[in-house]
């Protein structure tokens, strides 16, 4: 059907040691795809039904904007650079510790897919596992990844390297904004990297406080898909004083340029500069020391070497894993058959809503079979990590041996090739679950945050300059579309019984509730 996807190439998936970046791309090419007149033309119908007052649940986003593989496997990305990682646990000197960290945050950025792309939504309880060999074989490094809640959408991870005393816990919460001509995922959610051999305590180690840029597909209605990253995002060390805070420059409407970074190094009680951050995450970016003025290259994304992560087999995966649950759908958008790829995305997603209907008329609880819930409050083992929510429930004893602590972490789940999976380990009712009061299914019968109410509903922001909330009276939607229209959205998909789209549930908790007289909420 598309043209954007005719200038490059997904390779096939193989059995075995299947690398995570094999659909991303690290070269320099602008993120940008060129939508065709069709597809512009479908995009339009889509976005011109997002209103207050309609209904999304009826509305099918083409499988040609889809990244083939799941955000679990997108978020190994990050740990894509162990050059710029391993080393850091043995620099002495405290800011140049620091900066190392930031250098090492910076490295993942440029590893993305071509054009516009969105990765598929985890399902409740998707796991995905994958380990790294590093330094020829001398050492290792484990990711572990479980979707810990479903509304609202969390990813939770664990990352660790024992032979390097490297330790890294994650959460991340995606949500969607609709602003006119752009889209943004909002990358809520934090990450705690720990140098375990540093820091006053030692039984969590020197602790980096680390956030992400938001995420901006621009031109979705008219004019070229672009991919940007934006806003603020920070680094920092309160045991060391420092923080970094890193601008992610999006281009603005009269000048500037695409992919562009600034930021500084700072002593974060007194505010004094140290470091001043430049260039472009995509490219070149550089570093200068404010007392001395010196200024050289801190990182060459277009000469860097990323170090895929190796998978098990899928036949030794269980139905839960990512790459096996995802198999028939990733193929599929890979092929560009974009009918098959819609039909095996919504057989998985009404299996996921059929569960949970389930669970409701039952009165089971759902709990994450590999995360339990961070213990922050005072004098518990994750003091002050409260907003980390979900971290790995078991324990690597990182003054044991390296070897043992390979095998604590490989205990968790299977990570590496012969290590198989308990294929009732992930069920849909999980032995975890546990029971409480039976209550009637929603009309949607989807989960909520492991039994808490979702959050409440957000205006849409919309507006010329993509950044403006504005409320709006419900319109009604827009007239019969040609035959045409059908014609190409039946190419691109097919209408559910349900939601299918991956935006459908973040899109209604940000349209206003209208009330019975048909007007918007004051």
């Amino acid at each position: 059907m598309s043209n954007m996807l005719s200038n490059w190439w997904y390779p096939p998936a193989s059995e075995g040691n299947r690398s995570s970046l094999d659909e991303s791309r690290v070269d320099t090419d602008e993120d940008t795809t060129i939508v065709e007149p069709d597809q512009g033309n479908v995009l339009s119908h889509i976005i011109s039904q997002l209103r207050p007052g309609a209904d999304l649940s009826r509305i099918v986003l083409p499988t040609f904007i889809l990244e083939p593989r799941s955000m679990l496997e997108r978020i190994t990305n990050f740990m894509c650079h162990p050059e710029m990682l391993l080393h850091i646990p043995s620099i002495d000197d405290p800011t140049e510790r620091f900066v190392a960290v930031v250098k090492f945050y910076l490295s993942g950025w440029h590893i993305r897919p071509p054009g516009v792309k969105k990765p598929l939504n985890p399902i409740l309880g998707e796991v995905f596992s994958c380990y790294w060999d590093l330094e020829e074989g001398k050492s290792r490094a484990y990711y572990i990844s479980e979707q810990t809640s479903h509304h609202p959408p969390k990813s939770s991870y664990f990352y660790m390297v024992p032979d390097h005393h490297i330790r890294i816990d994650g959460t991340l919460k995606p949500r969607s904004k609709f602003l006119g001509n752009s889209a943004a995922s909002l990358m809520e959610g934090i990450a705690y990297l720990s140098l375990l051999n540093r820091g006053k305590d030692k039984t969590k180690g020197e602790q980096y406080v680390i956030t992400q840029p938001n995420m901006y597909a621009r031109g979705i209605m008219f004019g070229k898909m672009k991919y940007e990253l934006g806003d603020h995002s920070f680094v920092r060390c309160p045991e060391l004083d420092l923080t970094a805070d890193l601008e992610f420059k999006v281009k603005g409407w009269v000048g500037g340029t695409y992919n562009a970074i600034g930021g500084a190094i700072k002593r974060e009680s007194t505010g004094e500069v140290l470091y001043e951050l430049s260039g472009l995450w995509s490219d070149e970016m550089f570093i200068r020391d404010v007392t001395t003025g010196h200024r050289e290259m801190f990182f060459n994304a277009t000469k860097s070497k990323p170090s895929p992560p190796k998978v098990r087999p899928i036949r030794e995966q269980a139905d839960r894993e990512s790459q096996r649950l995802w198999e028939k759908t990733a193929n599929a958008v890979r092929e560009r058959n974009h009918e098959v790829a819609t039909d095996e995305k919504t057989k998985i997603e009404d299996r996921q809503r059929e569960e949970a209907a389930k669970r409701s008329r039952e009165g089971i609880q759902w709990h994450p079979r590999l995360f339990r819930a961070v213990k922050g409050a005072h004098g518990q083992p994750e003091e002050g990590m409260s907003d980390l929510e979900w971290i790995i429930d078991a324990t690597v004893d990182h003054t044991a041996t390296s070897d043992q602590q390979a095998e604590q972490i490989k205990a968790i789940y299977p990570i590496v090739d012969g290590q198989q999976a308990n294929l009732d380990f992930l069920d849909g009712n999980p032995s975890r679950s546990t029971m409480v009061e039976p209550k009637p299914p929603s009309d949607e019968g989807t989960e909520t945050d492991s039994g808490r109410d979702a959050p409440n509903e957000e205006l849409v922001e919309t507006g010329h300059g993509d950044t403006t909330p504005t409320t709006a009276e419900p319109a009604s939607l827009p007239a019969q579309t040609p035959d045409e229209i059908d014609k190409m959205l039946s190419s691109t998909g097919k209408k559910p019984e349900g939601p299918l789209i991956d935006f459908t549930e973040e899109m209604k908790a940000d349209l206003p509730a209208t009330q019975s007289n048909g007007q918007a909420p004051q």
